[in-house]
C-alpha cells in the first residue's frame, strides 16, 4: 500500500504566513500616458472640472492644457513623480498646485479608462494568485502563503502579468502581514519589490515617521510628536502604560502592537456590498426649471445604472437616496426607505423622485447621484413599480 498524499491545505497551514501588497505606480497619471507618451518624464496633473481635452494642432502634434491655466475650485486627482517632486499632490486644491508647478500639464480624469485598467490589472493577478483583497480601484492585497514558488520570483511574475494586461508598473511589498506589506510595498516606488519578515523590522521600519502606520493619520502624529514618539521606533520603544495613558487601552495596545510589526487581521477575499450608487458631474451647471428636460434625462440613466449595478450583484435595495450638488459647491442628500426591497429601475426612479421632491430646488445643479443601501441578496425577481412626476 501506498502512503496517503499528503494534504495541500496542511501543507500551507504549516508554511510562514506571506502577505503581499501590490499598489499600482501613480495609477491615474499612468493609464494617461498609455494615451498621451509624449508625456512620459513630464510634471502631469489630472483633476479639475471643466479642464478642456487634447487639442490636435494642424501639424499633428496635441496641445495641453497648462497648470497655470486653471481657475476654480477642483483638486488635483492624481499626478506623475516628476509633479509630486514638485510638491503636488492628490486632494491639493489646483489653484494651489499651480503656485507649485504652473508649467504642469493638465488632463482631464477618465474614469472609465482607469477602470477598465483596474480590472485587468486584478484579474491578471488573480489568475496566479487567486486569493486577494480588494482594497480600491489601485491596490490589492494577496495571500500568497499556499503557493510554493519563493517570494521574488513570483513577485517578480506578478509584475509581469500586470505589465502584459495594462502596460503599467506596479510595487509589490511581500512580508508576514497586511500591516508591513502596505508600509513596503511604498519604499521602493515606482516599479519596486520589497521583501521583509520580522527579522528586518529594526533596520527597515523603525527609522520611518510614525504616520508611515497605516491608521496613524495626522492628529495622531501630532499627539505622538507631543510625548517625544516621531519615528516607528520611538513607539516600539515607549512604554505600554504611557501608550495607555494617552490613547486608552484599546488604541494603546493596537499602537504598542503595530509598531512591532504584529497584525494578525486576516484577507477578506469577499466583501459584501454596503451600497451601490452612480453620480453625475455637468459639464456645465443646470437649472432646475430651463434645463429640467435634459436634468429628467440624466436623473433616469442613472437611475437604470443602480437597477443594473444591482442586479449583476445579485442584491435589492430597500434604502433609495439622492446627493445633489449645487453652483455654491453645497451638498443635500436625502434618502427614502421602502416596503419592499428592489432592484427595479422604475421603482428607484419613482423613490428618488420621492426623495428629490424634499430638497428646494433654488440654484444650478452641478452634480446629481443616486444610491442604493440597505442590500440584501435578491431572491427573486425585483419588484416594479410606477414613475411619479419629478420635479424636472
Amino acid at each position: 500500500m501506498h502512503p496517503p498524499a499528503p494534504d495541500p491545505r496542511a501543507a500551507a497551514a504549516e508554511r510562514p504566513r506571506r502577505i503581499a501588497h501590490l499598489d499600482m505606480d501613480a495609477f491615474f497619471a499612468s493609464v494617461e500616458l498609455l494615451h498621451y507618451p509624449e508625456l512620459r518624464g513630464q510634471a502631469v496633473v489630472v483633476g479639475g472640472r471643466n479642464v478642456p481635452p487634447p487639442a490636435r494642432q494642424p501639424d499633428g502634434s496635441r496641445r495641453f492644457a497648462r497648470l497655470r491655466d486653471y481657475a476654480g475650485r477642483g483638486v488635483v486627482t492624481t499626478s506623475t513623480y516628476e509633479a509630486r517632486a514638485l510638491g503636488v499632490f492628490s486632494a491639493m486644491g489646483l489653484m494651489k498646485a499651480a503656485q507649485l508647478a504652473p508649467d504642469a500639464i493638465l488632463l482631464p480624469a477618465d474614469f472609465e479608462a482607469y477602470r477598465d485598467h483596474s480590472r485587468r490589472f486584478k484579474a491578471a493577478v488573480a489568475s496566479i494568485a487567486p486569493l486577494i483583497e480588494d482594497r480600491g480601484i489601485d491596490e490589492i492585497f494577496i495571500d500568497l502563503t499556499g503557493l510554493a514558488e519563493d517570494s521574488l520570483p513570483l513577485a517578480r511574475r506578478i509584475k509581469r502579468a500586470v505589465f502584459e494586461a495594462t502596460g503599467l508598473s506596479c510595487s509589490i511589498g511581500i512580508t508576514p502581514n497586511k500591516l508591513l506589506s502596505k508600509i513596503c510595498s511604498d519604499l521602493d516606488k515606482p516599479d519596486g519589490i520589497t521583501l521583509l519578515d520580522h527579522r528586518d523590522i529594526p533596520a527597515r521600519i523603525w527609522p520611518l515617521p510614525a504616520t508611515r502606520i497605516n491608521g496613524i493619520g495626522p492628529k495622531a502624529g501630532e499627539r505622538l510628536a507631543g510625548l517625544g514618539i516621531h519615528t516607528v521606533g520611538d513607539l516600539a520603544a515607549a512604554p505600554l502604560e504611557l501608550l495607555h495613558r494617552h490613547f486608552g487601552r484599546s488604541t494603546g495596545q493596537w499602537l504598542y502592537e503595530v509598531a512591532r510589526g504584529i497584525d494578525d487581521r486576516p484577507l477578506k477575499t469577499r466583501r459584501e456590498p454596503k451600497s451601490v450608487s452612480r453620480e453625475s458631474t455637468f459639464e456645465r451647471d443646470l437649472h432646475p426649471r430651463l434645463d429640467r428636460p435634459a436634468l429628467s434625462e440624466i436623473f433616469t440613466g442613472i437611475c437604470r445604472r443602480v437597477a443594473d449595478d444591482l442586479a449583476g450583484k445579485g442584491y435589492v435595495a430597500r434604502t433609495i437616496g439622492i446627493k445633489l450638488r449645487f453652483s455654491d459647491f453645497h451638498s443635500v442628500t436625502r434618502d427614502l426607505t421602502l416596503d419592499t426591497p428592489t432592484a427595479d429601475a422604475r421603482a428607484i426612479r419613482q423613490a428618488a423622485g420621492e426623495c428629490l421632491k424634499r430638497i428646494p430646488l433654488e440654484q444650478r445643479i452641478r452634480l446629481l447621484g443616486v444610491r442604493a443601501s440597505s442590500l440584501s441578496p435578491a431572491a427573486g425577481p425585483p419588484a416594479g413599480g410606477e414613475q411619479g412626476r419629478l420635479p424636472f
